[in-house]
């Protein structure tokens, strides 16, 4: 399966980003072959609709799992019609947030905000 983290930086020891849309990096980890690779965000230079496409390129890369602190209900909706799990992580590195995810300890955000800073994207 692969996973996604939004990442501070390129490095499992990085701590996960505090927001979806406006990481600088993400983390996509295949949970079979342990192989790990990092993603430059774009979408974090955007004024707007970071989430939106930042959900969209986990979908485009086959994502099965999102792990973050928090999404938005737009970014939700794409990551939902692509049948990707959203969970909660924990404070942490990506790797800790890895190996909780590969113990069942995560679980499932509920709830989806309408907005970050003031946007309808995140």
């Amino acid at each position: 399966m692969k996973i996604a983290i939004p990442a501070e930086n390129k490095s499992l020891s990085s701590n996960v980003y505090e927001s979806f849309g406006r990481a600088p990096y993400f983390l996509f980890h295949n949970t079979i072959t342990k192989e790990s690779e990092f993603l430059d965000n774009s979408a974090v230079i955007s004024q707007g609709a970071a989430g939106i496409r930042v959900a969209q390129v986990i979908a485009d890369n086959g994502i099965k799992a999102l792990i973050t602190p928090r999404c938005g209900e737009n970014a939700q909706k794409i990551l939902k019609n692509a049948e990707v799990f959203v969970y909660k992580s924990i404070p942490g590195t990506l790797q800790e947030n890895i190996d909780e995810f590969l113990s069942d300890k995560l679980t499932l955000i509920s709830e989806f905000h309408s907005s970050f800073h003031g946007q309808k994207d995140n």
